[in-house]
């Protein structure tokens, strides 16, 4: 009966974990054991910040938002219950882009949110 060697495979797990850790900081770099434990750790940060930056983007399109709005005398949540009642369909997103890209534009849906509010 032969005998199966593992070196190979050991070698090619380890030298993947390297490869991928290339790049970080003191032994996590080139220490085995070290740079598995922090690519797990970086895998969870990962995760969590693809969520987080879903936020902080909705949180920006939200403060662009205001601020472009209060040049026309009307704050954000009012702005937005206008285009509610216009049954403009457009997200906070596009909204966002058009105020900083197409102020012509945005000012044209401001006008017609006004008219609606009042």
């Amino acid at each position: 009966m032969t005998r199966i060697k593992r070196g190979v495979m050991s070698h090619k797990r380890r030298k993947n974990v390297l490869r991928r850790a290339k790049g970080f900081e003191n032994g996590k770099k080139n220490k085995f054991i070290r740079a598995k434990e922090h690519l797990m750790h970086a895998g969870v940060y990962a995760y969590r910040d693809r969520r987080a930056k879903k936020r902080t983007m909705r949180a920006l399109w939200l403060i662009r938002l205001n601020a472009a709005v209060r040049e026309y005398g009307l704050s954000y949540s009012t702005f937005m219950n206008g285009v509610k009642k216009t049954n403009i369909e457009i997200d906070r997103k596009v909204l966002a882009d058009l105020a900083l890209n197409n102020p012509e534009i945005f000012a044209k849906i401001v006008e017609k949110t006004k008219s609606q509010i009042k």
